[in-house]
Order: structure tokens, then C-alpha cells, then sequence
């Protein structure tokens, strides 16, 4: 009975519309309070400051920066042009130039919002100029965005594999494999509806102007080079990557491209220190929710579920997928990872479940929570940043959410397109 009132408090909190720090919080000290009453109350300090007190959680204040600053300096404009130079006269060419410019600022980001920002600007009127309307020109820029989650360094893996100690370097190279195989399902979708609807490619650019593209996109494809050369090489941990990444992307802009001031990166520091304020709250309440879902051993209770109806992985997964589906249409990714990993992750590890597997179903996961109605972030970014209703955003998204829903159904049940590449490069 008290777990249900719990439950129901903290659903009436997160309809209410208060922060999610109050939804995860406020329960979470309930529950200590109902069921928990001998553990001390310093306990809770320490479980909320110990939760965040993790050297591979400094990677991602690092890359929401290192994000930030390529969003708002050029880096992202000289991909997206080198993008277009070599894909915008094909048919779709510019739905293909989305799709990989969003990939290639995703390799460098981590960041899927900070992508929809930064592509969002610079492909919407490019679209819209190639005949694209716009419902796919705003689905197609908040979908491909997706690829930063997936597609390394991606901040929601970071934090997968800091929650179950799942290698980072193994989820980086099978979000890498993830991350190529939803893009080109995208590409597909754009093909085949580009020829639906007899859309041509643009004027090809002349071959002096792509090479002066590519001259110009050097310094920006050397930051993936750095991060994932040196994270799969062992030259640097992912946290370190990070840092690199951080003063590589402000010397390109300082001193290279020369567009960008000391005091815009002072103004950008700021912005992305409220960002990091924001995810590690949410990360230290829900290391407190994830305490009193290991001490009330609801891994275990799921287990004891499982072996009743004499389920198998395969049902598993279905439910599994099912719940983090809801999930993701109500609450934001980082509260999803924190509240249902700790209850999944051991159940599916009881099952044969490969960790790095796991993680790319769940990444995928939230991918569609990202840009599904009613509360998908990266829809609302869009409306922000483009200036369009939510509505608007909304109508484009569908087909998107069709592909992702068919890749997650091929990424869960074919376990080796997950973890052939994790296991060749670490064995």
C-alpha cells in the first residue's frame, strides 16, 4: 500500500509540472522515512554527494562545453558545408547532408540537443530551399540529431556505464556501430521519399569549392580523430578525451578560425556550467532512488516476477522496451537511466543479457523518448530554436519514430550488431 501512495505521489508530482529533482526526491526521502527508519539521516547526504563523486561523471560537464562552443562557433558549419559539397547535388541530397552533418557534429558533441541546436540553424533553411517540407525538413533535424546519443562521445552512455560499471570504450564502439545503422535507415526513409515525391538535388558544387570545404572542415574532423583515436587506442580515458576536446575546440575557434571572442567563451562557460548543474542534480537523486531500489531488492522481486511467468530473455526485452518507451514520452532521459537501469540492468545480467547490449537497447531507448510526444526534449528545442510551434515539430517526427521503433526491434534481437565491434577492438 505505501509503494503504490509513493508511486502515485510521485506520478501526481511530475503532472503537476514540478522539477524533476522534487519527483525523484521527494519520494526517494519517503520511502526512507516509511521503510528505511533505523538508517540515520547522514546517510542520505552521503548517499546524494557520494552518488556524484565519480571521476568518469567529469567527462560530461567537459563535452556539454566542448558542445557548446562548436555549436556556437564555426565548427559545425564547416562540417555541414564539407557534408553538403559532396552529398547536396544527389537526389535527397540535403536530407542525406542532415542526416550525416548531424552524425559528424554528434561525433564531436555528445550532445543531442546541443546538435539540434547547431543543425537546426544552419540545414533548416537549406532544406526548405531544396523543397523539403516542413514537417520532414523538422522531423528530419530532430531525428538525426539522435546520433549524438548514440555515436561517441555520447553523454547518455557516459552515464549508462557509470551506473552498471560497463566499459565506456566498448559502449563508445558499439554506439558507434548503433549510430551508423539508424542513420542510414534515415537515409533510406529519405530516399525512398524522395523519389516519391520527384525531388531533385541541388547545383553540384564545382570540385576547387568541396576541396576548399574539406581545407576548411580539417580542423573540426581532427577533434573526432583525437577523442576516438585516443579513447580506443588507450592514449586517454573517455574523461580525458573530454578535457582534450574542451581546449582543442577553443583553440580552432581562438586561433584558427578566429570567429570567436575570449569573452563569448566566458558567456558559453556559463551557459554550459547551468546545463552540468542541471544533469548532476538529477544524477545525485537519482543515485538516492537507485540506493532504495538495490535495497529493497527490486531487481530481485523482478527476477522472482520473470521465473513465475516463466519468461525468457525475449520477454524480457519486450518488457524492457515497453517501459522505457512510456518512460521516455513523460519524463527526461537522465531521470529514466537512473530510475530503471538499477531495477533492469541486474535482471538482464541474470539472463545472459551482454552489458554492452543492454546499454545500446536502453540508449536507443531514450533516443525515441527524446523526440516523442508530449515531453521529448529535443522536439522542444527545435520549436525553440527554429521559431516553429511544437505542433509543427510534433507532425514532422512520426515516420522517425516508425524507423527508430523498427531499428530498436533489430538492435535488440540481433545481439551482434551490438557488441561484434566492442569485442574485436577489446576482446
Amino acid at each position: 500500500m505505501g509503494v503504490a501512495f509513493i508511486s502515485v505521489f510521485a506520478l501526481v508530482l511530475l503532472f503537476l509540472g514540478f522539477e524533476m529533482l522534487l519527483v525523484l526526491g521527494v519520494p526517494g526521502l519517503l520511502i526512507k522515512e516509511l521503510y528505511f527508519t533505523r538508517l540515520p539521516d547522514i546517510a542520505i547526504g552521503q548517499r546524494i554527494l557520494g552518488g556524484v563523486n565519480h571521476s568518469t561523471l567529469l567527462a560530461i560537464p567537459f563535452f556539454l562545453f566542448a558542445a557548446e562552443i562548436m555549436a556556437r562557433g564555426h565548427i559545425a558549419r564547416h562540417l555541414t558545408t564539407m557534408v553538403k559539397g559532396f552529398l547536396g547535388h544527389r537526389p535527397g541530397g540535403m536530407g542525406y547532408s542532415t542526416i550525416a552533418g548531424s552524425a559528424a557534429f554528434g561525433s564531436v558533441s555528445g550532445s543531442a540537443p546541443a546538435t539540434v541546436a547547431a543543425m537546426g540553424r544552419i540545414m533548416y533553411p537549406e532544406l526548405r530551399k531544396a523543397g523539403y517540407g516542413e514537417k520532414i525538413s523538422l522531423g528530419l533535424i530532430v531525428s538525426s540529431a539522435e546520433s549524438a546519443l548514440l555515436i561517441p562521445p555520447s553523454i547518455t552512455l557516459i552515464i549508462y556505464g557509470w551506473l552498471t560499471g560497463t566499459s565506456i570504450t566498448g559502449l563508445f564502439a558499439g554506439g558507434l556501430v548503433i549510430g551508423i545503422f539508424l542513420s542510414l535507415a534515415f537515409a533510406a526513409y529519405v530516399m525512398v521519399e524522395g523519389k516519391l515525391s520527384g525531388r531533385t538535388g541541388s547545383t553540384p558544387m564545382p570540385w576547387a569549392d568541396r576541396m576548399r570545404s574539406v581545407k576548411a572542415a580539417l580542423w573540426a574532423l581532427g577533434l573526432p580523430v583525437i577523442i576516438l583515436g585516443g579513447i580506443y587506442s588507450g592514449t586517454f580515458t573517455p574523461t580525458e578525451a573530454a578535457a582534450v576536446s574542451v581546449i582543442y575546440a577553443i583553440l580552432v575557434e581562438l586561433v584558427v578560425y578566429r570567429e570567436m571572442s575570449l569573452a563569448k567563451v566566458y558567456t558559453i562557460a556559463g551557459q554550459a556550467a547551468i546545463t552540468t548543474s542541471v544533469i548532476f542534480v538529477l544524477l545525485a537523486m537519482g543515485s538516492l532512488v537507485s540506493y532504495f531500489i538495490t535495497l529493497a531488492q527490486v531487481p530481485g522481486l523482478v527476477i522472482s516476477f520473470m521465473e513465475t511467468i516463466e519468461a525468457n530473455w525475449v520477454v524480457f526485452l519486450i518488457v524492457v522496451n515497453v517501459v522505457f518507451l512510456i518512460a521516455g514520452m513523460f519524463i527526461d532521459p537522465n531521470s529514466a537511466l537512473l530510475v530503471l537501469v538499477p531495477a533492469f540492468y541486474p535482471v538482464a545480467l541474470a539472463f545472459g543479457i551482454d552489458p554492452v547490449h543492454f546499454g545500446l537497447i536502453v540508449c536507443l531507448n531514450i533516443c525515441i523518448g527524446m523526440i516523442t510526444p508530449p515531453f521529448g526534449l529535443d522536439i522542444f528545442v527545435a520549436s525553440s530554436t527554429l521559431n516553429k510551434p511544437v505542433s509543427a515539430v510534433i507532425a514532422g517526427v512520426w515516420p522517425f519514430v516508425g524507423i527508430n521503433i523498427g531499428t530498436l526491434v533489430v538492435v535488440t534481437y540481433v545481439p551482434d550488431l551490438s557488441t561484434f565491434l566492442p569485442r574485436l577492438l577489446l576482446g
